[in-house]
């Protein structure tokens, strides 16, 4: 596939375990998915509004702010949105954006050409002084069944606007991926898994790591990142996806109705 990473870009994610690409989507790209977000935003206000749950549509927002106005009334606005454990929204322009030839050529330079798309994925629309907007200190290993903690899935962090530190971009452990999963404790900040600050390791600092509006965060799933809370006055919008080789175990063609943990482990995808 054209358009992977370079060499050095692959180094880097071999070597620190996450590596940042400015430049995956153009802004023609990215905009389609922007406007269907826009679209599932304006269709729950409409019902709030007929409800009588909010005052207005807060149609003349922005994409940056309007979600912002209407969860300040009702924060129902978010549930079409981020759905529930294992993903969120899923329509057409988000199919588009995460079958990308760009992104995808990335992912055959970390993991091979064939290439499976994990059934964990997010719209994130990180709000000011949202709790749940904070993700403390983890792994995606974390999450997933032991068995695959020795597997490569890749996780995509995808900004939809320019992210910096004031508005919450994430932070990294460099190197760290290389020492297997870590300690994590239940009921962390926002209900989230938490690696405690005792259990980092004292010899990494953490880096962080703005991404701009078309560009893409890369990491292993054994790569600690956290990102905090802000204040500014926008949503800070990101997509997070991940990727494996077909090798590594996988739910394809299995409804949730399929699974058996009475399966042999190569038989049970990493997040079933």
């Amino acid at each position: 596939m054209p358009n992977g990473l370079t060499e050095e870009q692959v180094q880097h994610f071999t070597d620190e375990g996450y590596v940042m690409v400015p430049d995956v989507f153009t802004d023609a790209e990215i905009q389609p998915l922007r406007e269907e977000i826009t679209g599932v935003i304006d269709s729950a206000a409409r019902e709030m509004l007929a409800a009588g749950k909010i005052s207005r549509t807060w149609e003349e927002e922005p994409f940056e702010t309007r979600l912002t106005r209407v969860f300040g009334e009702c924060d129902e606005i978010l549930s079409p949105i981020v759905g529930r454990a294992g993903g969120g929204h899923s329509g057409p322009a988000f199919f588009e954006f995460i079958t990308n030839q760009r992104l995808l050529g990335c992912m055959e330079s970390l993991v091979g050409p064939e290439i499976i798309g994990s059934s964990v994925y997010r719209i994130r629309p990180k709000m000011p002084s949202y709790e749940r907007g904070a993700v403390p200190w983890h792994q995606d290993s974390g999450y997933f069944s032991p068995h695959c903690d020795d597997e490569l899935i890749v996780t995509c962090w995808i900004p939809l606007v320019d992210t910096y530190p004031e508005n919450g971009c994430l932070q990294v452990l460099p190197r760290v991926h290389r020492s297997g999963v870590m300690r994590h404790f239940t009921h962390g900040p926002g209900g989230f898994l938490v690696i405690q600050d005792e259990d980092l390791p004292a010899s990494e600092r953490p880096v962080t790591v703005p991404v701009p509006a078309g560009g893409a965060l890369f990491m292993t799933n054994l790569t600690p990142h956290c990102s905090s809370l802000h204040t500014r006055d926008v949503v800070r919008w990101a997509v997070d996806v991940r990727y494996q080789s077909a090798t590594v175990p996988n739910n394809i063609g299995e409804l949730p109705g399929d699974y058996s943990a009475e399966r042999p482990t190569h038989e049970i995808a990493c997040y079933p």
